[in-house]
């Protein structure tokens, strides 16, 4: 699905990982923006490419495959915790709680089993996981850490103070 309507069915994006990932970083759901354009965190607002251009030495505006590229190469992978869900419009607080259906989690972890940090891009992220996922892994799940969101709609803290705790990935590739 392109676009979100009054309601809408939302799916999405496969994972982005690479050979022998440590960090995965997880939204919940791919807003508006990035269903639009097939790419994650799309919204030209949103800090996310920005940090982890910083934080990676990139440029937020390489070409999104190469974007792909310089994270993988890094050891991190991107995912959603949500793999469908309905909305009615762009926002997490737009999701209909009884519509989610969770990412293959356990799977994921036994195929990727050098992934040792979870990181949430955001606190929808992380709840939907907790909630959801946590409870039916099976094996040794890597260590969860909530960050604040990178979306445009998320104002609770400074650009400053959202580097900084972003920053926090860095430390857990360089273990």
């Amino acid at each position: 699905m392109t676009a979100l309507s009054s309601l809408s069915g939302v799916r999405c994006f496969p994972p982005v990982v690479g050979h022998s990932p440590q960090v995965l970083i997880l939204g919940s759901a791919p807003g508006r923006a990035s269903l639009d354009a097939t790419e994650y965190y799309a919204h030209p607002r949103n800090l996310f490419w920005r940090f982890l251009g910083d934080m990676l030495g990139f440029s937020p505006r390489l070409p999104y495959a190469e974007r792909l590229v310089r994270l993988t190469n890094a050891g991190v992978a991107l995912w959603d915790v949500i793999a469908a869900c309905e909305r009615t419009g762009s926002l997490d607080a737009d999701i209909m709680p009884g519509s989610i259906e969770p990412n293959d989690f356990e799977a994921f972890f036994t195929v990727h089993r050098s992934i040792r940090h979870v990181f949430f891009n955001g606190t929808a992220a992380e709840k939907e996981f907790r909630r959801r996922v946590l409870p039916e892994l099976s094996g040794n799940c890597p260590h969860l850490h909530r960050l604040p969101s990178t979306s445009p709609a998320h104002a609770a803290r400074s650009l400053a103070e959202k580097q900084h705790a972003w920053a926090a990935i860095v430390a857990a590739l360089n273990m």
